[in-house]
């Protein structure tokens, strides 16, 4: 019945745009916007154009904001020294959230990925290499994704930081808490002894 609806049928598409969003989800998405009041389904409307409209990468850091600069670099007790290379601005929430950096961040916007034809210009690397020459920056922690297009940009911004004498680490990777070894896959266990530390 639903599939003959015309006007239930575009605005399920429009949900199915979305990312991890099914056919099915996306049905039930739309019938329950026609369960919400006008006013509601307005409003909803309104913000996220609203939010298209207004947000926007950080000119600095290329963090997403709706102000001038992010919160991150406009917040002067971080340390400017220390600034933490990520691919997306997921990434940066998901750091956020430990509540245990207290450095900056450059997000790339990508990872470099020949297979696909994205090349460094492709991504904010030449950004990264002008604020580390103009800032005063003793470290660079990097932490995009281990996956190869991970490692092969964590490498990349390696070999161009190092000669510019600046500290550069990659996060630890391994066995996450709570699991078991047996489960842990050879990437894994190898990244987990790699990043050992003293107890």
């Amino acid at each position: 019945m639903a599939e003959y609806i015309e006007s239930l049928q575009r605005l399920a598409e429009q949900f199915g745009q979305l990312p991890g969003v099914g056919r099915k989800s996306a049905m039930r998405m739309a019938f329950s916007v026609l369960a919400l009041e006008d006013e509601v389904v307005q409003e909803f409307a309104d913000v996220m154009l609203e939010a298209k409209r207004v947000v926007h990468a950080c000119p600095v850091c290329g963090n997403l904001t709706d102000k001038d600069v992010c919160s991150v670099c406009n917040d002067l007790s971080r340390d400017r020294g220390l600034i933490c290379v990520v691919e997306d601005v997921k990434a940066v929430m998901s750091i956020e959230k430990v509540r245990e950096y207290r450095g900056v961040y450059h997000v790339l916007g990508g990872v470099i990925s020949p297979v696909n034809g994205i090349t460094p210009d492709k991504i904010r690397f030449r950004e990264l290499i002008e604020r580390v020459g103009t800032d005063d920056v003793r470290e660079v922690i990097i932490a995009t994704n281990p996956t190869p297009d991970g490692e092969v940009t964590a490498m990349y911004i390696s070999k161009y930081l190092k000669p510019l004498g600046v500290k550069v680490t990659r996060l630890a990777y391994g066995v996450p808490v709570g699991s078991d070894l047996e489960y842990a896959d050879e990437i894994t266990l190898g990244r987990a002894i790699e990043g050992r530390r003293d107890v």
